[in-house]
């Protein structure tokens, strides 16, 4: 990121390799519970949705609204770092930016409220100019369908991500989400509104593309919520070799908050990170120092809203 003070330093160090890590069954533990979680519960929703389970909607409700305050309790018992445990103001200002995306997200995943955004999202599905209709009804259908989405979204996310680094322009609609100085589980919601809509909407226009049904819709909604939740835990979980060659991992995520710009400027895959390794921006460091972005303090709720109106000199100064 030109003239943006994330920190020091320069192109991310693609040398660092995980495989050169000297492995204890400590950390082969720790590196079991994300590929678990996230794809056993893409799974799950993917075996829900092919049986017709009746109560598929309650548990879609539960799916959406469970990782974060279990990773809020499994954080204060496996803190991976005390210095990002989060004070009342923070968690409050986290629920606000949580329930700001979730008022956003949640129509295109479920059927429990109608929006603009999602009639607007089932429109474009419907005239999408491709003509296909990804609409598997086995689980290895939803499964395979939720993963050739992600792979294509995260294809423009990638790129997407790399220029709000590499421009100052478009840096201002994605500082505030690193302008944060702690790890935590509720923090991958804080996003200003306009980067939603220059960063986040790869996933949605990959589905309608693809004309994917409800059902890798919500195999889709599974992986992104709970990759997004434990990307920014506060546990100290691990990168399970061979997993990690495609899937995004909570320590690969954290090299990119850092505030070391040789580090925040790599992985910029939130959720797959194939697109890193092939691209020459992955960084596989086990640790990271400080986080965040610029002086590396808090900004008010006021500067967060207001951060991509900002000039240029005021915006680099924070």
């Amino acid at each position: 990121m030109s003239d943006i003070a994330l920190g020091t330093g320069n192109s991310p160090d693609t040398t660092s390799s995980d495989s050169a890590k000297s492995w204890t069954l400590k950390d082969f533990l720790w590196a079991c519970p994300q590929p678990i979680l996230v794809l056993g519960f893409m799974i799950l929703v993917a075996n829900m949705v092919a049986s017709d389970w009746i109560y598929r909607e309650l548990f879609g409700a539960i799916m959406i609204v469970l990782p974060v305050p279990l990773c809020i309790f499994a954080e204060r018992i496996w803190t991976k770092r005390k210095d990002w445990l989060l004070e009342p103001k923070e968690m409050a200002e986290d629920a606000f930016w949580l329930a700001f995306a979730g008022l956003l997200w949640v129509p295109l995943y479920s059927n429990f409220y109608e929006t603009p955004i999602s009639a607007g999202f089932k429109s474009f599905r419907d005239l999408a100019p491709l003509h296909i209709n990804l609409a598997p009804t086995s689980v290895p259908g939803m499964l395979g369908g939720a993963l050739l989405a992600a792979l294509i979204s995260s294809f423009i996310y990638y790129w997407l991500h790399r220029v709000q680094h590499e421009s100052l322009f478009w840096w201002r609609m994605h500082a505030t989400h690193h302008h944060i100085t702690k790890m935590g589980c509720m923090r991958g919601d804080r996003t200003h509104p306009l980067e939603y809509a220059s960063l986040m909407l790869g996933t949605p226009i990959a589905l309608a593309l693809l004309g994917a049904s409800d059902g890798v819709m919500a195999v889709a909604g599974a992986f992104n919520i709970w990759n997004g939740v434990l990307n920014h835990s506060n546990l100290p979980l691990k990168s399970m070799p061979v997993y990690d060659w495609f899937f995004a991992t909570a320590q690969q995520h954290h090299v990119h908050h850092a505030h070391e710009r040789r580090q925040a400027d790599s992985n910029y895959g939130c959720m797959i990170i194939l697109w890193d390794r092939i691209f020459g921006t992955y960084c596989g460091d086990d640790e990271v120092g400080q986080i965040g972005a610029g002086k590396a303090v808090p900004l008010s709720l006021k500067d967060q809203l207001a951060l991509s109106f900002y000039s240029d000199d005021r915006l680099k100064s924070l």
